[in-house]
Order: structure tokens, then sequence, then C-alpha cells
């Protein structure tokens, strides 16, 4: 018993002191008996690395720079759009076009002066990852695509780090602690990505203004119990929440004996090319089919002023053609494109689109691999449409 009295002496001496001006501002903190001055210390000498400053990343980033972590590093290659500011709260309108990075940095040492916050304007990847994160003792994943969700787990496995994990979908989010005490990492939960193009990203997919929110608050909760030692964390447990139905479920997880990085006999010991094990892109860019072959907008208006025989295939969701759409267009969604294929004539000359260019560069990668060869996608697409050939219609 001394011995470990001894420990927390020397623990506590080691933690940084309060400035009277820290004591006033986390006074509301400070009086919880859970927290306490050593608890709020405990904060201020913390490091914590988010992944992302957009819909997650945003509610993330303000608690845990209100609530003195001392050290906040953040990590994005973007820059404000105003697209991003129905759920992106960290930015404003007179952000737009700043690097996010910037922006959120900004927001939060103004919403708290007495601490540090680094920004990394870059994909995090396989190659800067190693080195952006060893300063921080916890990653937080604010991001939205399967590539830099894999890499963080096994950063953090190989580094025997934290990871706090948030998802987010349409009306739908998860949220779970991965790797601390001996608990299941996100690869015993999901050993291997889902098939490409199977599962939308929010660009995709869409997502309720308000789920992030929730969702990365309750990030910001598990990472701030995680550095003062307090409550029960979602360690071995993953969170659904459904914002339709206001309902929350508990899944219990079990750590896989068999996973590849942190089973009894792993297989991955360093970090590998997660782009290529997912199929799919940790940024929001066209995916580089075989040969890219691409129209551009006036090229198509003028192709079907003169009454060519194409055939348009719109890869976009149903409810997007509720904004946009081109005359006699057929709809296609990603989602589903692979399992029609069999059902297209290679001898037609196919023109695909989706809003700016993504899904469509997808889709032709199918169709190239499939053989076909009169093939193309709209450059940009449909938004570019609109800004070059009919500025009367909506962009999104």
């Amino acid at each position: 018993m001394q011995a470990t009295g001894s420990l927390e002496q020397v623990d506590l001496i080691m933690l940084p002191e309060l400035s009277q001006e820290e004591v006033y501002r986390y006074t509301r903190h400070v009086i919880i008996p859970e927290v306490g001055m050593e608890g709020q210390r405990k904060l201020k000498a913390a490091s914590v690395l988010i992944i992302g400053t957009g819909g997650l990343g945003s509610p993330i980033s303000l608690y845990l720079a209100a609530a003195g972590v001392g050290h906040i590093g953040i990590v994005d290659y973007d820059v404000v759009d105003s697209s991003n500011l129905q759920r992106q709260i960290i930015h404003d309108t007179s952000r737009i076009g700043e690097l996010k990075v910037t922006s959120a940095q900004q927001r939060m040492l103004g919403i708290n002066p007495y601490i540090q916050v680094d920004t990394y304007h870059e994909v995090f990847n396989s190659e800067n990852a190693p080195q952006i994160a060893k300063d921080y003792d916890i990653l937080v994943d604010g991001t939205d695509n399967f590539p830099t969700r894999y890499l963080i787990n096994d950063l953090c496995v190989l580094t025997n780090k934290p990871y706090v994990y948030g998802s987010i979908f349409r009306f739908e989010g998860q949220v779970s602690v991965f790797n601390v005490q001996g608990g299941p990492c996100y690869r015993c939960l999901f050993a291997e990505p889902p098939p490409p193009n199977s599962v939308p990203t929010c660009a995709e997919g869409g997502v309720f203004g308000v789920l992030p929110g929730t969702i990365g608050t309750i990030q910001a909760t598990e990472t701030l119990k995680l550095i003062m030692g307090i409550g029960s964390s979602l360690t071995g447990k993953l969170l659904l929440y459904d914002a339709l139905e206001m309902s929350f479920q508990i899944v219990h997880l079990q750590k896989n004996p068999a996973c590849k990085v942190c089973g009894d006999h792993p297989e991955i010991t360093q970090l590998i090319d997660y782009e290529q094990f997912c199929g799919t892109p940790a940024h929001d860019q066209p995916i580089a089919p075989i040969t890219q072959r691409t129209i551009e907008p006036r090229q198509l208006a003028e192709k079907l002023r003169k009454g060519e025989p194409i055939r348009l295939i719109d890869v976009r969701e149903p409810v997007e053609q509720q904004i946009s759409s081109l005359p006699n267009a057929e709809n296609i969604p990603i989602m589903r494109f692979a399992r029609h294929i069999p059902s297209l004539d290679p001898n037609e000359q196919i023109v695909l689109f989706c809003r700016t260019g993504i899904r469509s560069a997808q889709a032709l990668d199918m169709l190239q691999k499939a053989g076909f060869s009169n093939v193309w996608h709209l450059r940009g697409g449909i938004n570019a449409w609109a800004q070059e050939v009919d500025p009367g219609m909506y962009q999104y």
C-alpha cells in the first residue's frame, strides 16, 4: 500500500500546476469530486491527436480545448467549404477557403488560450503517421473513410496507444474505445474492410447535421475519462446510436486471438498501404481508372445537341436527382453498379456522371476492368455541368 501511495504522490508532483486564471476557468470541473484539481492537472498534462477537423472533429476539438487538454494536434488536408457548415461547427462562413486546420486552431485557441494546438495540413498516411503521432498519448478518429481507420488502429496497436473511434452515416453513429487494457482493437471487430464502393461516404450518402455533434461529443467524453482515469470506458463495447429512433444500444466485443495485428500471432507488424488494402482512397479525390477517359461538360452538351446516341448513366443516389438531373439519364447508383454491368452493352457509347466525378470515376474503372472501351465519365460531375452549361441548375 505504501508503494502505491508513493507512486501516486510522485505522479501528482510531476503534473503541471494550474494558474489562478486556469483554476477559475475550470471551476465547474475542479469542484466535481471525480475530477478535482488532480484531474484538471492530468488534462493539462495530456496530449491528444485528432485526425480530421470535419463533422466529428468539430465537437471533439471544441470540447477537448474547452476542457483544458494541454496539447492537441489536429490533422486535415482539406479547406473549408460552405457545404461543410451544415455540421462542421468549428468553422464558419468567414473561414470559407481557409485551411481547415488553421480555422479549427484559431477557434480552439479563441475558446481556450491556455492550451497548445499544433496543426498538420496533410493527408494522414503510413509514411507520416508515426512521426505525427509520436508525441501524443491518445488518437481520436474524426475521419470518414476505412483506410484511415485501419491506419489509426494499427498505429495505436503497434505503439500501444488508445484509439477513440467514431463513425457516422445519415442518422446512425457508432463509438468505441480500442486497444485499452488488453481490450479488442478495430480489426477484432472488422477483420477485413467492406468491398470497395459498398459503403458510401458522408459526401456520397449524406449525414444528419446534428449527428456528428452527438457522436463527437461522446468521443470527447471517452477521451477525457481516459485521461483522468475515471468512470467506465467503452473499451470492449460498441455504442450504437440511432437519431431517428432516439435509441442507444451497447454491443459487447471480445478480443480476437486470431487478430492480424493484436492477436496471439500477429501478421501485421508495421504499417501497410491502407488505400490498397481497402481498395478506396483516404481522401475526397477520384480513383484514377486504368485509362482516365473524361468528357468535358460543354463537349457532352454539344454531342447531346447533335443527337449522338449516348447512354447517360447517373451513378448518384435517387434522392440526389431531386436536386439536379440531366435529360434522359438512367439512374444506377454506385452501390449497385457492379451487379448491373452484365446488362450494359459494351458497344454503346456510355457517359457516366455523379455529383463531382468521384463516383463516376469509380464506375468507369469498373467498366474498363470489365472490358468496356467506349465509355467516359463527366469531368467535375453534374456540378461542373451546372457551372459551365446550365447556370440555372442547383449545385450541391
